[in-house]
């Protein structure tokens, strides 16, 4: 299975980075992992929040197919354990899926086209944080998972 993680915008703190490309190399000894990054929407200010989302989304939907496996990172999205992701992560490998695709949206969230496009949400909490921290957080996470589904003694329960 490929794992691909679509994300909007650059991120400008290198520790962010850092943490993200440890994580990624790590989740690599397992899976083929990437990460795509769409360039933020340029000259906001004349946007609406809706037209922003759809901009975005259309580029984000550009980087996607039909047999993509979709999982939008959506705070209303279904809040899962670290084991229970790790789980879900197995299904998906057992399932067949060819390509995973997690995604985090712009500031505002994502289109509507999108939410149709999507297959499920996931919320990685019921706090906010930023889109940066996130992707740190999410890499973490898939990290973890992969250990998990490993029987690796990185998790703690």
């Amino acid at each position: 299975m490929n794992i691909e993680f679509i994300v909007v915008g650059k991120t400008d703190m290198r520790e962010v980075e850092a943490l993200v490309d440890m994580y990624a190399k790590r989740i690599n000894r397992y899976v083929r992992f990437a990460t795509t990054t769409i360039a933020d929407v340029r000259n906001t200010k004349k946007l609406s929040v809706v037209e922003q989302k759809r901009i975005e989304g259309e580029a984000i939907m550009k980087q996607l197919t039909d047999t993509d496996y979709v999982m939008l990172l959506d705070e209303h999205g279904m809040e899962l354990r670290s084991i229970e992701f790790a789980d879900l992560m197995q299904r998906r490998m057992a399932s067949g899926t060819k390509r995973l695709v997690f995604i985090i949206g712009g500031p505002y969230g994502f289109s509507d086209a999108l939410y149709q496009r999507a297959d499920a949400k996931l919320s990685l909490s019921k706090m906010t944080f930023s889109h940066q921290i996130v992707r740190a957080i999410f890499t973490e996470q898939l990290y973890r998972a992969f250990t998990i589904i490993n029987h690796e003694p990185y998790h703690h329960e």
